[in-house]
């Protein structure tokens, strides 16, 4: 019980949450916005390559590894910086129109994967440092808990507050989240 309730797990649940909400909003929220907005399938099609640093992020996690910030560490810094992306793309995404520039959308969400797929190499690597062999375990399936339900929120949550609200509010909260 000691370990569920100490400072490392928590933050590693709250990191693993960080780290799923947005994988939906750069896929299948996206996907269903575009959709809404009468953007014609194969443009719909094209925006599936959006998730590509997902599966090419091997490629840059040396670099991440390598460097560091003087005030808050090699992790903390990159977490600190690739949220700061993250709020400011979902943002930004918020304001662009899908049907009259997807293209710069796609931008966007391309710029949102990878610093949400690189934001991942980072938080593994913390979760690696800081929690210590015995809380590994469990680490790991807290931060699997907070990435789905993050991406529940992103996703299905998100698909019901866009009918509500509509979709730039949606991706507002989804950002400020």
């Amino acid at each position: 019980m000691d370990s569920i309730l100490n400072r490392r797990v928590a933050t590693i649940l709250f990191l693993g949450f960080s780290s799923g909400l947005p994988l939906a909003l750069s896929g299948g929220t996206l996907q269903a916005w575009l959709t809404v907005e009468g953007v014609d399938i194969k443009t719909i099609g094209l925006f599936t390559l959006v998730g590509l640093p997902y599966t090419l992020k091997f490629l840059w996690s040396p670099f991440l590894d390598r460097f560091s910030f003087p005030l808050f560490g090699r992790r903390r810094g990159w977490v600190l910086v690739f949220q700061a992306l993250l709020l400011i793309l979902i943002f930004a995404m918020s304001m662009v129109s899908p049907a009259k520039a997807p293209w710069v959308l796609a931008f966007l969400a391309f710029g949102v994967a990878f610093a949400s797929s690189s934001q991942d190499i980072v938080v593994d690597a913390y979760r690696a440092e800081v929690l210590r062999e015995k809380e590994r375990g469990l680490g790991a399936a807290v931060s699997v808990t907070g990435y789905r339900v993050a991406m529940l929120i992103s996703g299905a949550l998100a698909l019901i507050l866009s009918g509500i609200l509509g979709w730039q509010a949606t991706y507002m909260i989804m950002a400020g989240l």
